[in-house]
């Protein structure tokens, strides 16, 4: 069987993780769970390690009963380092699919390039693997009882699909968090231009008050908003109720769009 790579960036103790990595197993796939030890939220293609005498500490867990028996690692390092380890021969078996997730709130909009769940497919193209992110759109609360299965009874269908694309083929994928029967149909969306999360960073400046001095600093204010997104956006799928999936491009050049000659096109070097 074909094996799935499984991490996240909500760490070794995410439920979410978990039920991917069981929803990946009951679509045929063997697995191997490989997550940070701790949050990496906001990682984004990161490959941060903590070195200690020159090697990042991996852990393996054999106790998840979640995970009934699945091979599990806890690494102390970004969800994108972890998948560049698998590439560089970590793992007996070179994974055929990467699967990040199951996030906890929305990947959307430009916004993407900072999330670590989607960083961490966007790595395993750089691999020649396709994969998948995936998040559970619950806004910006925790739910309390989560519908995990809505996700996982998708990805039997998400995985045909994605394996009839190129290899290295990056996705990544909302589901709004209701029950599977009240799930609308998959849509295809364009990334919103920036994301349903908005983060407004504000500076505060020292404050001198009866007790002393309140230093200042920097001020991070989160907020959700779906009223601007285009029609068509993942953003505006979602919040119509929709599950959506987006094909990403993989990092790279646009040539002959700067004006200078390029190195093939007869230049002299000045010695």
């Amino acid at each position: 069987m074909p094996l799935a790579l499984i991490t996240n960036d909500d760490g070794i103790d995410s439920p979410g993780l978990y039920a991917l990595a069981r929803g990946a197993r009951d679509a045929g796939y063997d697995v191997v769970v490989a997550a940070p030890a701790g949050d990496a939220s906001g990682a984004g293609g990161s490959v941060r390690a903590v070195v200690d005498d020159g090697h990042t500490a991996v852990h393996a867990h054999d106790d998840i009963a979640e995970l009934d028996g699945i091979e599990a690692w806890s690494v102390a390092g970004d969800p994108a380092y972890i998948v560049h380890a698998a590439g560089q021969g970590w793992f007996t078996r070179r994974p055929d699919v990467v699967l990040s997730g199951i996030n906890v709130g929305a990947n959307t909009g430009g916004q993407v390039l900072h999330s670590g769940t989607v960083g961490a497919v966007l790595t395993g193209a750089l691999h020649g693997w396709s994969g998948i992110a995936l998040s559970l759109a619950c806004g910006l609360s925790s739910p309390t009882a989560p519908h995990w299965e809505t996700v996982t009874g998708l990805l039997p269908e998400l995985l045909d699909r994605l394996a009839a694309r190129p290899a290295g083929t990056p996705w990544t994928v909302n589901v709004p968090d209701v029950a599977a029967a009240e799930l609308p149909p998959l849509r295809e969306a364009a990334l919103c231009a920036t994301g349903a999360v908005r983060v407004r960073v504000v500076h505060r400046a020292p404050e001198r008050g009866p007790d002393g001095v309140r230093p200042g600093g920097l001020r991070t204010l989160v907020s959700e908003e779906h009223s601007e997104a285009e029609p068509g956006t993942d953003v505006a799928l979602l919040a119509a109720g929709h599950p959506t999936v987006t094909e990403l491009a993989t990092l790279t050049s646009r040539p002959g769009v700067t004006g200078y000659p390029a190195h093939d096109q007869g230049v002299a070097h000045a010695r």
